[in-house]
């Protein structure tokens, strides 16, 4: 039996984007060959793994099987190349980041750039995930290096402080509130408010402190990024909540009001960069982590 590992990367593409010919674009290879070795791949697991239809392919109980062999296989193999990298005398290898989208919007671009010219043999694998996530991929392996706004992690991370990022709230013109300094949230909570992903750490943090006020948020709509929040605001749906780093972001519209949000846990609120306690870490994640602690 052989299986390379190459077809095994092309097999989770496939089964995670639902498509043949999809896969075979994102990973440059012919569509008709990279059929041909999910054939072979087939041929040797002695069962399919796949079912095939002009709509795109689906997996076979085999298939769902192999898929999360397949994939802890490639973790392993990933996580055995980047070691044996690290004992070279160059700092070189993939350092899979994982971050909140204010992290990503307001710090990282800058930041990744000035480290790429530090460390050019490095890739960063960066994928945007809420802050609890961030912390669980730190936790159970998927990740090398994490940001979020938890403030407190597991005793299995090392944790440092990355950034202040404390929130402020975005008004439509000529809103009532335009006129305040700041603004308290008892008057956020009078208006509609368009929220930021369901689930994430800013979005529990204002529901906990709505619900301790006894007074619930007047939802109007959900999105899932910063960008799509403030196009709400600036259409005049409600009123929003972010990080100054968002705000900041989009500091070229002229169509939205910025005001502090003032709340000492909205004043105080930052990022935290997490890594597993590994000893001794790999030579990239530490190049990394120093990096964007300001230590590298």
């Amino acid at each position: 039996m052989r299986i390379d590992h190459y077809s095994l990367e092309l097999f989770i593409s496939v089964a995670e984007t639902g498509s043949i010919a999809r896969a075979a674009s994102l990973n440059h290879i012919a569509a008709s060959a990279l059929s041909r070795r999910l054939t072979d791949l087939e041929a040797v697991m002695g069962l399919p793994l796949l079912i095939r239809s002009a709509a795109g392919v689906e997996l076979t109980e085999a298939g769902r099987h192999a898929l999360s062999c397949a994939k802890s296989v490639d973790g392993q193999l990933r996580q055995m190349a980047r070691e044996i990298q690290s004992l070279g005398g160059q700092v070189a290898g993939t350092v899979r980041l994982f971050a909140n989208a204010s992290a990503i919007v307001g710090f990282l671009p800058e930041l990744l750039k000035g480290f790429q010219a530090a460390y050019p043999l490095v890739e960063i694998a960066l994928t945007e995930q809420i802050s609890d996530e961030v912390v669980r991929a730190c936790l159970d392996g998927r990740a090398d290096v994490g940001i979020s706004a938890n403030p407190e992690a597991p005793s299995q991370l090392q944790t440092w402080h990355f950034a202040d990022d404390p929130l402020m709230v975005v008004l439509p013109p000529g809103h009532e509130l335009e006129q305040h300094d700041t603004v308290a949230f008892d008057d956020v909570i009078r208006y509609p408010v368009v929220a930021l992903q369901a689930g994430g750490s800013l979005d529990q943090v204002l529901k906990e402190r709505a619900e301790a006020g006894r007074a619930p948020l007047k939802l109007v709509v959900t999105v899932n990024s910063f960008d799509a929040q403030c196009r709400m605001v600036e259409a005049g749906l409600g009123i929003g909540v972010v990080p100054t780093s968002a705000a900041s972001a989009f500091a070229g519209s002229r169509n939205f009001v910025r005001k502090p949000l003032d709340e000492a846990w909205a004043r105080n609120r930052s990022l935290q960069v997490h890594a597993h306690r590994k000893t001794p870490a790999l030579r990239a994640v530490q190049a990394l982590v120093d990096f964007l602690t300001h230590k590298g």
